[in-house]
């Protein structure tokens, strides 16, 4: 126990130290740089990106690619919003006071051009299998970066850990545990339900997994819009002072409240910037690997409309919750983690809350479940140059099923550490592309 402990200490100070200010300067130096060589890429083509959203089943395919630019839209869209937004906004919120609710609107549209170069070069750089199978992403253009090979093994390495455990355990054990909250029913019905459901999931291959997908996420987006619009409407009046507490808190510290002491701006800046990160994904490279499989020509469009992924989720989702979180009270209630979001949405649906937010945690979870399957996949192959797939789906699902069964809050730690390894080696690799990206966008805006 006391090896466990230690060693927990250790992940966690590792995690600590990857996830200080240097890693959140250097990311937001990122997507201003990007932003300023793309010439403003998120504002200049805002509405044209949704436009492109609907238009990507025309971008352009080649034989051999595993699935189209809409379902790489969609899973993208999907990976992102999970669990993490739930139980991350209120972290977010806990920890650095109502202010995080700025600093995670201003981070979303840095982000944006950095979901944007990363799906650029995960389209442009790609390879063809001997099977035939066209792929890209990080794996492709980290390689080309000097230290390529180490670094892209690196990469691989934290991806995997990611899938199996955030993408997979974790999401299986938050929906495991809101359901048996809701119902009183044993864990090992559901474990059992969703070991079943990823064997029937992956037993089908690529063609079922994204057959699912595209069923979940437009299902998971509208629940959520209805609910929390619902909420929003019963607050109706309450939405302005909510904001201006936002603005207060964003940039004056406050007083001891909310279950914490006190609160600063250092605060509000890391707490937002390090839970949006998490939850959206900008960044680590994941978009990259759904639009490489795409074996679309059109890099720069899809790198355009896969930016509104970051929109929604940053900008509609997790500002709306933390925005409800303000208007409802609920952050200064004293409760924190997924019970803050909640009691949020207690105050409109009462005893109903719990069942909304079980709802809706389980359908975050399953998509990011389903999206994740085919990320890791992909990891696996590159890891095991196309071989021992069926190994690979076997863990999967062992995964699901120790997730919905076992108490393994020590690997939250280590997923930390796994998404900012993810983090620093796609962000270094992207800024060994810019001059290319800058080159093509230039080259794009002359011809349109």
């Amino acid at each position: 126990m006391a090896l466990i402990d230690n060693i927990d200490a250790v992940i966690r100070a590792i995690g600590g130290f990857l996830w200080g200010w240097p890693l959140i300067i250097f990311f937001v130096v990122t997507g201003v740089v990007f932003t300023i060589a793309f010439r403003g890429i998120q504002f200049r083509y805002f509405f044209t990106a949704w436009k492109y959203v609907f238009q990507s089943e025309d971008s352009g395919g080649t034989q051999g690619a595993a699935l189209s630019p809409l379902q790489a839209f969609l899973n993208t869209l999907s990976a992102s919003l999970g669990n993490g937004s739930f139980a991350g906004m209120s972290t977010a919120i806990y920890a650095g006071g109502p202010g995080a609710a700025f600093w995670v609107f201003l981070l979303g549209f840095i982000s944006m051009p950095v979901r944007f170069a990363e799906v650029f070069c995960g389209t442009t750089v790609t390879t063809r299998l001997p099977n035939g199978a066209v792929r890209g992403g990080p794996m492709a253009y980290i390689a080309q970066a000097p230290g390529g090979r180490i670094i892209t093994s690196l990469y691989v390495a934290c991806c995997l850990l990611l899938c199996f455990v955030s993408g997979c355990a974790m999401q299986c054990q938050a929906i495991t545990g809101g359901l048996v909250q809701v119902t009183a029913w044993p864990p090992a019905l559901f474990a059992g339900l969703l070991f079943a459901l990823l064997v029937y999931i992956v037993s089908g291959g690529s063609r079922r997994i994204f057959k699912l997908s595209d069923m979940i996420v437009p299902v998971k987006v509208a629940l959520f819009f209805i609910a929390t619009g619902i909420a929003f409407l019963m607050h109706a009046k309450g939405i302005g002072a909510a904001l201006h507490t936002i603005l207060r808190y964003a940039f004056t510290p406050g007083a001891m409240s909310g279950g914490v002491i006190g609160y600063t701006i250092q605060d509000a800046i890391r707490y937002g910037m390090v839970r949006t990160l998490n939850a959206t994904e900008a960044g680590i490279g994941t978009a990259g690997i759904l639009y490489g499989a795409t074996g679309s020509t059109a890099t720069i469009r899809n790198g355009i409309a896969a930016m509104v992924t970051t929109f929604i989720s940053n900008h509609l989702v997790c500002c709306s919750l933390l925005l409800l979180m303000v208007v409802s009270g609920a952050w200064n209630s004293g409760y924190q983690g997924i019970d803050m979001t909640v009691y949020a949405y207690s105050t409109v649906f009462g005893s109903w809350g719990s069942i909304v937010v079980t709802l809706l945690s389980s359908m975050f979870g399953l998509g990011v479940l389903v999206a994740y399957v085919y990320i890791g996949r992909e990891c696996w192959m590159y890891f095991t140059e196309g071989k021992y797939d069926t190994a690979y789906y076997a863990i999967y699902c062992l995964c699901a099923l120790v997730g919905s069964l076992a108490k393994i809050d020590l690997v939250w730690n280590a997923i930390d550490v796994a998404v900012a390894g993810l983090l620093i080696t796609n962000l270094y690799a992207l800024w060994y592309m810019m001059p290319r990206i800058r080159h093509a966008v230039q080259q794009y805006q002359a011809d349109v």
